[in-house]
């Protein structure tokens, strides 16, 4: 099996990330016609640098012409920029800024629903004119980017994944719903980059298993668009809720929230450096260089030591049962989609009987223990029940990914699950092939066997 494992010492963000992939072995090529495919203003900048004696690879996304900012520095800018007030430069950048720890907020060229000009004189001497159309990324949005891009329908998944998780930790955090989120510092252009390029690097590394250390998040306090937080910021700290934690000695934001929405979709678990036998590491640079202190995230891709096989993880869950023999089954399946969309891991229904001898049904929900308080006020709001049993239980569940099985009617994303490296399991994703089906008119269970098939075939010749 192979590992790839993630050390964050000194914290995580996107584009520290992407210096390791590609100083572990990812093209670069790859990643800039990723970036193309995209379609957007944006351009990838990549050399080697060194951190406190450490040669790493330094990413930089430039976006609109522009190179990102940590995220003080951004809001120092801002705030000094000629012909804005602080509190026209307060309306201008709360969703106009990606916030970065190391290396990420800057100024970008957005659509809006009106134009207008930025008027900035530089120490420099010289004065730059920004004309800019700006508009608030939602995620439906960014969804019709990601989806347009020339990459493979896991790399889509994975990158809309990174960023369904980045709003749902600013829901959280603003107590909206999260198709209302407009990604107030995480929705531009280079963390649409810095994300895509994300997903598409960790899948060319041919990755069974990711393991993360625990994290450094820094300290001290960050000046955000809403306002200063204490290190994490709450969006950060929502999205590491569950992985382990500590602040060391650097009172600078480490872990950003691009940094932790990573983290949060592509580890399978955390841990001490696991036993394998390591073949290539890969260092990624952020933009500060700390005295004494490498600023550098380090990723070693390895195979696992087969030997020394590893107690299989354990998983908290949180179930949430209610009991119905008073409401529509109608509503039933609506309740079902509706949790489903939430976060919800699992939903079923089971025929029980219930007091006066009426027939019922017993509404099981799985979630994950932050997502309890959320999805049991959807039940009570959609549902007919007076009370929510809760509990909490541990779950085994085997390493799964997705690989693509390209059909003579278009690609389908096939599940594998692995139990100590080997495969135990896999089966095409129901929702590809009914869409392939019912598009190109052949039975459902053609495009199944056909699918399983060219897998196979694929596999083992």
């Amino acid at each position: 099996m192979r590992i790839a494992y993630l050390e964050c010492f000194s914290g995580i963000s996107g584009d520290m990330f992407l210096g390791a992939l590609v100083d572990a072995g990812v093209s670069p090529d790859l990643l800039r016609q990723t970036i193309a495919s995209l379609g957007v203003d944006a351009k990838l900048e990549i050399s080697r640098t060194n951190r406190s004696g450490i040669s790493s690879v330094k990413v930089d996304v430039m976006a609109a012409g522009e190179k990102e900012l940590p995220r003080e520095e951004f809001f120092q800018k801002e705030d000094h920029a000629a012909g804005h007030s602080h509190h026209q430069a307060e309306e201008h950048r709360h969703t106009h800024s990606h916030a970065h720890d190391h290396e990420h907020t800057h100024e970008h060229e957005h659509e809006h629903s009106h134009a207008h000009e930025h008027h900035h004189e530089h120490e420099h001497g010289h004065t730059h004119n920004h004309t800019h159309e700006h508009s608030h990324r939602g995620l439906k949005e960014i969804r019709e980017i990601i989806n347009r891009a020339a990459i493979s329908a896991t790399a889509k998944q994975r990158a809309i994944a990174i960023f369904e998780a980045l709003g749902a930790a600013e829901a959280r955090v603003h107590n909206v719903d999260i198709e209302k989120i407009h990604f107030h510092e995480v929705g531009a252009i280079d963390a649409i980059a810095d994300i895509t390029c994300a997903a598409v690097g960790a899948e060319a590394l041919g990755v069974d298993e990711w393991v993360c250390s625990p994290l450094n998040v820094g300290g001290g306090m960050v000046k955000c668009a809403h306002g200063t937080f204490p290190v994490p910021a709450p969006a950060t700290l929502d999205l590491l809720k569950n992985a382990p934690v500590y602040s060391g000695e650097i009172q600078k934001e480490l872990v950003t929230p691009t940094g932790a929405a990573i983290v949060r979709v592509l580890v399978n678990r955390y841990g001490t450096f696991p036993r394998m036998k390591a073949q290539k590491t890969g260092y990624g640079a952020g933009t500060r260089d700390f005295k004494d202190h490498p600023n550098v995230v380090r990723l070693t891709i390895g195979e696992a030591d087969q030997e020394a096989e590893s107690p299989m993880p354990l998983e908290t869950v949180s179930i949430l049962e209610a009991s119905l023999d008073d409401m529509s089954p109608q509503v039933f399946g609506y309740v079902m989609e509706r949790a489903m969309e939430q976060g919800a891991l699992d939903v079923y229904g089971t025929p029980v009987q219930m007091k006066k001898s009426r027939p019922g049904i017993l509404l099981t929900v799985l979630c994950r223990p932050e997502d309890e308080a959320r999805l049991a006020k959807l039940v009570f709001a959609e549902t007919t029940t007076l009370g929510i049993r809760m509990r909490k239980e541990s779950r085994a569940a085997l390493d799964r990914r997705h690989v693509v099985v390209r059909t003579k009617w278009g690609e389908v994303r096939m599940k594998l699950a692995r139990l100590n490296g080997s495969i135990s399991n896999y089966a095409p994703e129901y929702e590809d092939c009914r869409r392939i089906a019912a598009e190109n008119h052949v039975p459902l269970k053609s495009v199944l066997q056909e699918t399983i098939r060219m897998y196979l075939e694929s596999e083992h010749g």
